[in-house]
Order: C-alpha cells, then structure tokens, then sequence
C-alpha cells in the first residue's frame, strides 16, 4: 500500500502488470468441467471458462486514463503498446489469470427469470493496486460462457461506447459505479435486431475492460435461494461480508440481518443519486442490482432531457415499468427480493426484524431523495414546506418541457432577483421556458423568501449568495452523456473514427466545469430536435 507522499510507480507494459496471486474467489465454489451449457447446475458460485478473443483488425476505440492509473497502477503510455489492445481483446491474459464466468439469476420486469449469469462476460482475475484497494477485472463481449443459453458471447461497438461512457460519466458525476478502463473494436461481425422488429443487421463486435470491487448481485444470491442450495448461500453470504463488509463480523449471529440493512440502505442512497441528476438505469432487474450499491450493467440507460417523470430509457419497456419516477419503488421492490433470498439463513424472530427494515425503507428513500434535491435547489436543511417547493418545481417542468440538467445548473448561476427579468434569461434557454409557466412568479417569491430564512441564519446575505452558488454549481452539472452526443459519437465511431467519442469521454471528467470546446461544439445547449425521437433498446 503507498504511504502517504510516496510515488507510485505505473507499470509501462504488460511483463511488468501482472494480476495478483490468487484472486479471493478462488476461495468460492468453481465449476471446472468447461462445459458450455449448464443450464440446469448446482451449488456453485463461478464457472472456469477461457475468452474467445477478438481476432480481425483490432482497434483501440478509447480508454479511461483515469482507471488505468488510479485503479490498475498502468502509465498511460501503455495504450501506445500493441499488447494492450491485445488484452483488452482477450488475445494476451497478463500472469496470473483465472477467467471465470459467474452464475446468478433474476428477476426480470417483476417475475423470476431463473439461472442467467454471465453470457458474454469473463472476470479475468484480481488486482490489489498500489492504495490497497482489490478489485475485479472483467472483459465484456468476450465470447460465449456456459450461460450463454443461444447467444454468441458478443457486445457490439454502439453498446460498449454507450456503457463506457456511460458509466466513467456517473463516476465523475458522483454516482457510485462499476469502472470502464478501455474499449476495442473489430472487424469481426455479429447479427443483431436492435429493435426486435425483424430488420436485423451485421454490426462490428467490440470488447470492453471493465473494472469493479466485486460482480456479485441480487441475483448471485437468489439462484442459491430459489435452488435450495443453502450451505454455498450460506459460504458465499459470509464471503461478501468477510470480504467487503469488514465492520460486520462473522462471530455475529445478526450478521445477515446487518448484511441486508447495509445492503438496503446503500442501494437507495443509490437511486437517490440516480433521481438527483435525472439517470434511468433502464433495465432495474436484480441481476443488474449490485450488492455493494454500485450502478451496474449500463444499457438502456438514459439521462431525462426535457424533464418528465414517466421519461422511460428503454423502448422494449412498452409499459414503462422502469420509468424514471418509478425507479424508487422498483428498487425497494428488488430489495424485498433480496429479503426473500436471505430468509433461509435466519431465524423466524430474526425474519421479523428483517420486516421492520422493509418497511422503514420507503421512508428512508423519499427523505433521501428530498435530501438531494434540497442541495440542488441550494437548500441544507429541510424546512416545512420544502418538499412543496420541490414538487412544484418539477411540476413545473414537466408542464413546461423545460430541461432537466440545465435548469437546475442555470438556478446555480443567477441569483433569484435576477431570474425575474427576461433580459437575464435570455441565454438561460431552459429557465426561459421555465418562466413560461403562469405559476413561475408565485414559486420564485417563495424560493427567495426560503433562501432569505437561510441566509439569516447564515448572518450575511452575501456570503450566503456566494455559498448556495458554489453548492449548486457541486451537485449540479453541465453536462451529461445525453443520447443525441452518444449517438453522434457513435455515428462516427462506426466509421472508424474515435475523435468524438474520445472527447466526450474527456469532457465527462468535468462535468460540474464550463468547457470552452464543449460549450462550441453544444454539449449543454438545447439538444437537437431530432435527439427526442431516438430510441433506445435493451440490444443498445
């Protein structure tokens, strides 16, 4: 572990990176008969299974320089190497390799779903870094697995640009996450629908180097649950507390239970984040539920434009199931889930605790969620009549179609005796169209007069100004992956062209920043017309 002021030294090839030895999920239950349909196996946790690496024309498509140094130890100049696009396309495994696939099930739109696991993912090994920090490397779109049921193990271009920008934006944006590292693409195709409609196409396989603490999700432990298979739900429970819930100790008998409140309460801090910048994950099934309280498996994910509680991201949600206002009450329902996966290790009086949790947790997560808009709107303490303020606000821009991002971003960057007069608006285009509403004038004299019992306790109105500004301004951001800058990047991508796709990644490192170059090319403008027909599916 690096002492405090010392350097780390960054590995510059691949001779010199290595994985750690023995990776801790040796320690779980593998299958090693390399069997390439297991549809129906028991009581293990991960199956042993070699990648099938891309092969033609290999192309570095991006990388993430922030995970690449400050995760896995490497000098950026290693991008320069032939052999890092070869590892990333699963061609060259660093020493110390032991690719598994991992087995879970789910629930999917409400209903068991039974075994998946990972059909087109290999975790390759472990990395303790030079902070200390142990975490799991992972191709994705690494060939079949033996839970690849009919698919071909393959992720194309247009799906890995938008997870690995995908999920390197919400890092930056503070939402807690999985990591991307780098991006290849090939020249070897594969046959998708990408909208299920009978019209598929070939498009260009891609793989992609991701990185996280741990894979293990809701569904990790509701096969073992829903399979009877007690004593591996029991053996791999106690690991993920041994292993990343170090205050839990294993001589507790309410250790479970403290697992799942942990769990519980970590996951809705999660979606908090998610409704405070406006991110629709999607696809909320279990088995993209993490049990660390990350944002995992980016899909059909989409940031809100023009705001609208029933914006739903995903086009094969035909009943907006996932939409973003909904997203709350899905997770407390996929945490209850995850209740139901560890009652075979407690004790009835033990079970009846576990209730009282389910039951607090919708109030947690509507406080949450208050709690986080009341910073966007410069607020640290909640008052009477705060969540009304918040509700007519969001009321507001629905019914106005004003934007999301750039409202609460341009409420930053005036102050309220400013926001009454047209002539100030005029180049904050979603206040503007905000204003619209009969209702603005009435909500801004309560805002201001809320603001003013604040900054009496704060004792200077100035010195408020300047700090509700400042706090806005780092919780509010300029820019988001929107679909339409995805889709223009990746639009060029398929041409062989990498320019756009690697500046939005550079640009998503600052998102609370003005950018003179983004600010150019668009990135917190009104989005184009056409960017509000685009559609997004599970096959995106």
């Amino acid at each position: 572990m690096k002492m405090e002021g010392e350097t780390v030294y960054l590995k510059k090839n691949l001779t010199e990176w290595r994985f750690s030895q023995y990776p801790k999920y040796i320690l779980l239950p593998i299958d090693e008969n390399h069997n390439q349909n297991i549809s129906n196996t028991k009581n293990v946790v991960f199956s042993e299974v070699t990648p099938r690496p891309l092969e033609r024309n290999i192309q570095l498509v991006c990388v993430s320089e922030d995970a690449l140094m400050n995760i896995l130890d490497m000098d950026p100049d290693i991008v320069n190497r032939e052999e890092f696009a070869e590892f990333v396309a699963g061609q060259k495994l660093p020493y110390g390799a032991l690719p598994v696939a991992h087995r879970y099930g789910g629930h999917q739109y409400g209903s068991w779903a039974g075994q998946l696991g990972d059909g087109r993912a290999h975790i390759l090994g472990e990395y303790v870094n030079s902070q200390g920090d142990r975490w799991q490397i992972q191709l994705k779109g690494s060939g079949q697995t033996p839970y690849s049921r009919i698919h071909d193990g393959r992720a194309v271009l247009r799906s890995a640009i938008r997870e690995m920008i995908g999920c390197e934006a919400c890092h930056f944006l503070g939402i807690p996450t999985t990591r991307a590292a780098g991006l290849v693409v090939s020249d070897e195709t594969v046959i998708r629908d990408m909208y299920y409609n009978g019209n598929p196409r070939r498009e260009r396989a891609a793989v992609m180097l991701r990185l996280a603490p741990s894979w293990f999700r809701f569904g990790s432990l509701e096969i073992l649950s829903k399979n009877g298979e007690v004593a591996v739900l029991r053996q791999l429970s106690d690991f993920i507390i041994k292993e990343y819930f170090p205050d839990i100790h294993l001589s507790d008998e309410n250790r479970f239970i403290r697992l799942f409140s942990e769990i519980a309460h970590r996951t809705l801090d999660l979606v908090a984040k998610w409704q405070g910048l406006g991110f629709t994950h999607g696809l909320l099934n279990t088995d993209n539920m993490s049990l660390l309280g990350l944002a995992i498996d980016y899909g059909p994910f989409g940031f809100v434009d023009s705001y609208d509680g029933g914006f739903v991201a995903n086009c094969s949600d035909g009943e907006g199931k996932y939409a973003l206002g909904k997203q709350p009450d899905v997770v407390i329902w996929n945490v209850g889930q995850l209740a139901n996966a560890l009652k075979p290790l407690l004790t009835s009086s033990q079970q009846g605790h576990m209730s009282h949790i389910l039951k607090t947790l919708d109030t947690y997560c509507k406080n949450k969620i208050l709690e986080t808009f009341l910073m966007k709107v410069g607020l640290k303490e909640e008052r009477w009549g705060d969540e009304q303020l918040v509700e007519k606000l969001l009321d507001m821009m629905q019914q106005t179609g004003a934007d999301f991002t750039s409202t609460f971003r341009q409420l930053a960057e005036l102050e309220p005796s400013e926001m009454v007069h047209e002539g100030k608006l005029e180049d904050k285009w979603s206040l503007k169209r905000l204003s619209s509403h009969p209702s603005w004038g009435c909500w801004l004299d309560q805002y201001r007069e809320r603001l003013d019992k604040e900054a009496v306790d704060a004792n200077s109105l100035g010195l408020f100004e300047d700090e509700r500004r400042r706090r806005m301004c780092s919780v509010n951001p300029v820019y988001v992956p929107r679909n339409w800058l995805l889709q223009e990047a990746i639009a060029d991508a398929e041409k062989d062209d990498f320019q756009k796709v690697r500046f939005l990644l550079e640009t998503m490192r600052n998102p609370y920043e003005v950018q003179p170059e983004a600010e150019r090319r668009g990135f917190s403008a009104q989005p184009p017309q056409w960017a509000f027909a685009l559609k997004i599916s599970c096959s995106t």
